[in-house]
């Protein structure tokens, strides 16, 4: 019973990881267009505006970084071909 817990678990925490990321990416991109058309409203571009407005972008790109679709700490596998066998090396 616990081993099919665990086995539950382990399938639904990288699907709630990846709703997650997704539903931000969502917020962040309703949150820049709310951005910018603030900052084009109004007529003049004020420096406080240009300021929350690359704030907002760079925070974007920080959270597209953080993303649960590329696995940095994945092992990578050389594969060398040989005539006679073939080696798998895992770093």
């Amino acid at each position: 019973m616990n081993q099919q817990q665990n086995s539950a678990v382990s399938e639904f925490l990288p699907m709630l990881q990846k709703g997650i990321w997704l539903f931000g990416i969502i917020s962040w991109i309703f949150g820049l267009t709310d951005r910018s058309i603030a900052l084009l409203a109004d007529g003049y571009l004020s420096a406080i505006d240009i300021v929350q407005l690359f704030t907002a972008s760079f925070f974007f790109v920080s959270w597209l970084l953080l993303s649960p679709f590329l696995s940095v700490n994945a092992p990578r596998v050389l594969k060398v071909k040989n005539s006679t066998q073939n080696i798998e090396i895992a770093q």
